[in-house]
């Protein structure tokens, strides 16, 4: 099978292209290195350096790399940055969205799956969380995946392009062989945020928010290792180009850890004194997110083979230790 791997040079996007690869798939990635790394990419895919805004270039490349399904992956994704700049937000998930399905629409590219987010559920009733659970966001970044979600039903109901919406929870972790990970600037994500200051032993590291409903005060979230996270989207693929069908599907490890309780686990990792300070909520952060997966488990056969949390930030902690300085060195 030929992907095309929107945001292929991504944290996420790039450790997909290595899974799509594994699989024995060809892979084209496109992806505008705004947050992305060229250096990220596997040399085995083609690269192509662009936006997906562009339409025609999306349509050519579909075309000319005779592409039989695509990954999208390039969307804005900080909650903080949304809620001080929605427009920004908007323009570019919403209308990348839309310009990816007009130009699969025209190269009669009729599979997709896409990265959504655990953000469309906004505050929960029930943990964990369901598919069926009520979706209403809370920051300006939820509310443009669920857009994009519903704009893809209402394409398959007209174009009959089927799709793959994947909500995932927080993501961490980084490749076995270290060679590849996260690498944000700035970065905003808290395994990362600990493991560097573990690393620099700055003590600058800072827990937003102690007053949440959850019973240490701190945010409750559901960690998902990036390994396992790829797989889940070659098996979607697949699932997708053999079934036809569109679908939703939550992937979590149904565990929930506060972030005092990641940090302890940082501790234990890396053997580091880890001082923080304790600073005011984030805008749009809700108290807790768990995912149920039972559906992904059941139906896409998925299976996390590294679920454990101190195996994930350990994974993350061993990408930090050999590139200090992410994929700038």
């Amino acid at each position: 099978m030929r992907v095309l791997v929107t945001g292929g040079a991504g944290y996420i996007g790039s450790h997909t292209v290595n899974a799509l690869l594994e699989d024995g798939n060809d892979v084209v990635v496109l992806d505008n290195l705004y947050t992305g790394h060229r250096q990220a990419v596997n040399k085995k895919a083609k690269f192509y350096h662009g936006d997906v805004l562009d339409t025609s270039l999306v349509t050519n490349i579909l075309m000319d790399e005779k592409i039989d399904a695509v990954i999208h992956f390039a969307a804005y994704l900080l909650v903080g940055e949304s809620v001080q700049e929605p427009l920004k937000y908007y323009h570019n998930n919403v209308s990348g969205m839309i310009s990816l399905l007009k130009a699969m629409k025209t190269a009669g590219v009729k599979n997709l799956v896409f990265s959504s987010s655990a953000a469309t559920y906004g505050i929960p009733k029930d943990l964990p969380i369901k598919e069926t659970a009520p979706t209403n966001p809370i920051n300006p970044y939820g509310e443009t995946k669920l857009m994009m979600e519903k704009i893809m039903r209402w394409t398959d109901k007209a174009d009959g392009i089927k799709s793959i919406a994947l909500r995932y929870f927080n993501v961490a972790g980084a490749s076995l062989d270290a060679s590849i990970g996260e690498d944000h600037a700035p970065e905003t994500h808290l395994v990362p945020n600990i493991l560097l200051a573990a690393k620099n032993g700055t003590g600058n590291f800072t827990i937003f928010g102690n007053d949440y409903n959850t019973p240490d005060g701190t945010n409750v979230r559901d960690y998902v290792h990036v390994v396992d996270l790829a797989q889940a989207h070659v098996l979607a693929l697949h699932y997708v180009v053999k079934n036809q069908k569109s679908d939703v599907f939550n992937l979590g490890s149904a565990n929930g850890f506060s972030n005092l309780e990641i940090l302890q686990s940082a501790i234990k990792v890396t053997g580091e004194d880890i001082p923080y300070t304790m600073g005011p909520r984030r805008g749009g952060d809700p108290d807790s997110l768990v995912a149920d997966s039972t559906k992904a488990r059941t139906i896409l056969n998925w299976h996390p083979q590294h679920d454990n949390i101190d195996d994930i930030i350990s994974s993350a902690w061993k990408w930090v230790q050999t590139h200090p300085n992410g994929f700038s060195e």
